[in-house]
């Protein structure tokens, strides 16, 4: 057990763990999430038979909330608290303790020079002692690993090393963050046409959501109040039809008891420029196109009515969709006569139509010259059987059964109607456009930023700062001499520490308080590895 728990900290498990966890969130961006779109996953599932069933069986569909994910991501967070526990801790004792005393022979180090010169080895020592301003300082009178001598160990970088411990725990708070909102988030999805006479739409309860998602802790009982009214809807379109930009012109407010959407405060909903209300945002997701058709019955009642049709092609937007009608009230008193009177319209809209023959399709996604491909349905649409109903589409077991009857298949434009057997005209009066909004809230958002933020300054601190060390040994040679040794360490040399290490060199050199003495070449070494007999112009003094 402590060598699987060793093993499960050590810093290399988590960066597997943490490499696993981004391989395993692939699926969850190639494939249709149920959590997201149950439509799309059954679409999916319908297409492409055993493979997406087998996918299924796998919880691709559910990436997010499956098994072997979960697993991935708790494992990779006590990976990391068992890994940066004790990396703190022995980052505290490196911070208290003070350098390591001089390595017995400075010669062998990456890095190193000498020099002689006139001054004692007190006076050296303190030069050596006063260039090393801002450095972590451990000086030794003669207590050192070389008796008689003077020793000054140096150190600088510690923080490096604090910010790959930042950067880590900032990556477990983040995690923390996460799994956090999935307890205290809410998500919802609402279908708004986008017209002046449309009604505003007011975040106060969850059923005002078309879909509604919410976690463990929320039960919809306070959510952030506000209204929205939308005014319209533009979509920019390239030659080739493909959109360049989504604008709708809103008007909010957090006032929910002001009844006048004239007053309330405008705004410029775009694709990645949501509407942020405290700590909600409103996304503008999605559109498409919502037909108007108004039915007139025999005894000359009319019902009107504009309901939100399914894109079928996301290139040219034909779309496809239902609408019921029921007839009115006191027309047919026996309520089994009434029921076998509703009208069902089934069919196909095109925002440019063309037709080949009487098959209409569209060519451009713009609204410029619709027209729909409808079938008039009349008996029992099942509105009022009391089960589930789908928006785009008709039971097929109604029209199986004999339910509902085909009265009429024929192709409008703006204006044009069709009438059917029993008198009932069906018109269609043109169409427009919708807009699907996302309703997001998440306590943790604020927090997912800040950790973020501390990640990337962790990172950016680990990488450029650089953990070095410095040692000088004054002694007195046999020549009678002050001779200083100076050696240097740096975990990489590729940060360009080696300069840094002639600059402190050189400084030391030009204030050395007496004529230098040349050693001779035997008794040197250098840092750039220079030719001993180049006059020592780079390394001695």
């Amino acid at each position: 057990m402590r060598n699987s728990w060793r093993t499960l900290t050590a810093m290399r498990t988590a960066l597997i763990l943490l490499f696993l966890l981004a391989v395993a969130a692939i699926p969850g961006a190639l494939l249709p999430q149920r959590s997201l779109n149950q439509g799309n996953v059954n679409q999916y599932i319908a297409d492409n038979g055993w493979l997406g069933e087998f996918f299924d069986k796998l919880q691709l569909f559910d990436v997010f909330s499956s098994w072997w994910f979960t697993a991935v991501y708790v494992l990779l967070f006590i990976s990391l608290v068992g890994c940066l526990t004790p990396r703190s801790i022995d980052l505290v004792k490196q911070l208290k303790a003070p350098p390591p005393l001089a390595p017995r022979n400075l010669a062998r180090l990456p890095h190193h020079a000498a020099y002689r010169t006139t001054a004692t080895p007190e006076q050296a020592a303190d030069q050596v002692q006063k260039s090393l301003k801002g450095w972590r300082v451990r000086r030794n009178n003669g207590d050192g690993r070389v008796s008689g001598s003077i020793e000054l160990s140096a150190e600088r970088g510690y923080a490096r090393e604090v910010g790959n411990i930042v950067f880590h725990f900032g990556l477990l708070f983040l995690l923390i963050a996460f799994a956090a909102g999935k307890f205290v988030y809410a998500e919802g999805m609402r279908v708004i046409i986008a017209n002046e006479e449309a009604p505003a739409f007011c975040n106060t309860t969850p059923s005002a959501y078309d879909s509604f998602r919410a976690g463990l802790l929320v039960d919809g009982t306070d959510l952030a109040p506000f209204c929205i009214k939308v005014e319209d809807f533009r979509t920019d379109y390239l030659p080739n039809g493909q959109a360049e930009m989504f604008t709708s012109n809103i008007r909010f407010s957090e006032e929910v008891t002001t009844t006048d959407p004239d007053t309330w405060e405008p705004y410029t909903l775009q694709v990645n420029h949501p509407l942020r209300i405290g700590g909600t945002r409103v996304y503008l997701q999605g559109h498409g196109f919502a037909p108007t058709f108004t039915v007139t019955f025999p005894n000359g009642e009319t019902r009107t009515d504009t309901v939100q049709w399914q894109p079928t092609d996301l290139l040219t937007f034909l779309s496809s969709g239902i609408m019921r009608f029921d007839p009115p009230a006191g027309m047919y008193p026996d309520i089994g006569d009434r029921l076998e009177q509703q009208i069902a319209i089934q069919g196909l809209f095109a925002p440019t139509a063309s037709f080949d023959g009487n098959i209409l399709s569209s060519r451009f996604p713009r609204m410029d010259d619709p027209a729909v491909a409808i079938d008039v349905y009349q008996g029992n649409a099942g509105l009022d059987n009391g089960g589930a109903q789908s928006i785009f589409s008709l039971d097929p077991d109604l029209m199986e059964s004999g339910a509902l009857e085909r009265r009429a298949r024929v192709n409008l434009m703006p204006g044009e109607s069709t009438t059917l057997p029993d008198g009932t005209e069906v018109r269609f009066d043109g169409a427009d456009e919708f807009i699907n909004i996302q309703v997001s809230e998440d306590p943790t958002q604020i927090w997912v930023g800040v950790f973020a933020a501390v990640m990337v300054g962790g990172l950016v601190l680990s990488l450029m700062v650089r953990r070095r060390r410095i040692w000088a040994r004054v002694i007195v040679d046999g020549a009678q001499a002050t001779r200083v040794d100076l050696g240097g360490l740096a975990k990489t040399d590729r940060s360009g520490w080696g300069r840094e290490f002639d600059d402190l060199r050189d400084r030391l050199a030009t204030i050395a308080t007496a004529t230098p003495v040349l050693p001779e070449p035997s008794d040197t070494a250098s840092s750039r590895g220079a030719d001993p007999d180049a006059s020592w112009k780079d390394n001695i003094r």
